[in-house]
């Protein structure tokens, strides 16, 4: 089961506040007991199959960590629109003074608590989208998680993820593809596929002895040989993690050791070149707060987080994009518990050394008559735009493989141009695969269970 106990992320809620979210959105409640379950067959899975990452034998430049903020984070309250005349008469008491926030010049402003962040965006290490959103409006946790994952139009039954359709476009022998995806934590859908993928936790479970390995080792090799080598595998894996450093600490939480554990391997000769991790807790129909609250505790654990691995990349940073992303935004008015609903539009915040920095995109306004179905922010941005602009401009994609094989059926959705400063020539980096992936390919659990049953 996946060591990666979400529990200990953030600090600990006041009861009356968790209460009162659980109770307003049993969805978000299901989903994580959801993934818990899921996270046991998808752990193994992970460890089945389970590659030798260390015979890369080149180093690629682009790094790209993408950070899944789940539960639908208020975009409005992290970027406030300080062009938008309406702004203080929609959010009430979730408004904040234009001289608590952090200016991001004369339209929009960051939320206090993101001082990092902010010394980020000065520093032109930092791109804001401040009204993005999905193909899929609906605004249930279970389903728009699944289409920020999966990157289709639609949901479909076993569907595989965006990454891992990537890795299964570019070439045997190309750089990125022989480091494979980084799981941190539990195993998003994001990566599920057929394509090998890495999965390393941090955790607070005492590790094995080489005596007990040693003692398993005949069991193993004569009842299941692969999974005696898939445990080889995820040893050595393991092994690189605690070269590097990543989750020696045990004074810090378990977010910023998944953040400074994903920067150690990334930045690891040997290591993966891309990466995913979730971050819950962002949900929030009560309490919510303005600058003061749980939303302002969420965004300042993600803020030391962010600092974490810029500190721990080093000289690698400059080669990297961090893209903190969510399934939906809230309601722009509150609900009258001092929280917002789920809404549809919300921001994105991209942070790195290889991007131009800036804000980019359309401001929809927030006027009564410019919400999208009365409530929620309009997106002006597809989620898939922005990653369609990182994997062009920024690993290298062809727009091809993007609109067919990553993406399938989205040419209409151009990439967002403006997000990294030297975009590298596609044409010379990766070429076609001569097979496409397809919906009916078998998603990793099934495969794992039927190889080795329930």
């Amino acid at each position: 089961m996946s060591s990666f106990d979400h529990s200990h992320e953030l600090p600990a809620l006041d009861p009356r506040v968790a209460g009162a979210a659980a109770e307003g959105c049993r969805e978000s409640r299901l989903l994580l007991s959801r993934r818990s379950m899921l996270g046991i067959t998808a752990s193994l899975f992970s460890s089945a199959f389970l590659p030798d990452f260390a015979k890369a034998d080149t180093d690629p430049q682009a790094r790209f960590f993408i950070v899944m903020l789940r539960g639908g984070m208020d975009g409005i309250g992290m970027v406030i629109p300080k062009l938008d005349p309406h702004y203080e008469e929609m959010r009430r008491e979730l408004a904040l003074p234009d001289s608590a926030t952090l200016s991001l010049g004369s339209d929009f402003a960051l939320h206090p608590a993101l001082s990092t962040v902010h010394s980020m965006f000065g520093a032109s290490d930092a791109v804001v989208i401040p009204a993005a959103g999905l193909p899929l409006r609906n605004r249930s946790h279970f389903e728009c998680q699944d289409n920020l994952e999966n990157g289709l139009p639609v949901n479909l039954p076993n569907a595989t993820g965006w990454l891992n359709r990537l890795f299964g476009a570019l070439p045997a022998g190309d750089p990125v593809r022989k480091r494979f995806g980084l799981e941190i934590g539990e195993a998003p859908m994001i990566l599920r596929g057929p394509e090998p993928v890495l999965g390393w936790s941090p955790t607070w479970y005492t590790k094995s002895n080489p005596d007990v390995l040693a003692r398993l080792e005949p069991a193993y090799k004569s009842l299941a040989p692969e999974l005696w080598d898939s445990l080889q595998r995820g040893l050595a894996a393991d092994a690189l993690a605690t070269a590097s450093g990543a989750g020696t600490s045990n004074e810090i939480s378990v977010l910023r050791k998944g953040f400074i554990g994903a920067a150690r391997l990334l930045r690891a000769s040997t290591g993966p070149r891309i990466a995913a991790l979730t971050v819950d807790g962002w949900d929030t129909h009560a309490d919510q707060g303005g600058a003061a609250g749980q939303f302002r505790d969420r965004l300042a654990e993600l803020d030391v987080a962010l600092n974490d691995i810029k500190a721990e990349l080093g000289p690698v940073w400059s080669k990297t994009v961090v893209c903190c992303v969510t399934e939906f935004g809230r309601t722009v008015r509150t609900n009258g518990d001092s929280g917002t609903d789920h809404g549809v539009g919300t921001a994105a915040l991209l942070v790195g050394g290889a991007l131009k920095g800036g804000i980019v995109g359309d401001w929809p306004g927030i006027a009564e008559n410019q919400l999208y179905e009365g409530t929620a922010l309009t997106p002006t941005v597809d989620l898939r735009a922005v990653f369609k602009g990182v994997l062009r401009d920024h690993i290298g994609v062809p727009l091809d493989i993007l609109n067919t094989k990553v993406f399938p059926e989205s040419a209409a959705v151009k990439p967002l141009g403006k997000l990294v400063d030297s975009p590298v020539t596609t044409t010379a980096r990766v070429a076609a695969s001569s097979s496409p992936l397809t919906n009916e390919e078998v998603a990793p659990i099934l495969r794992y269970r039927k190889r080795y049953g329930s």
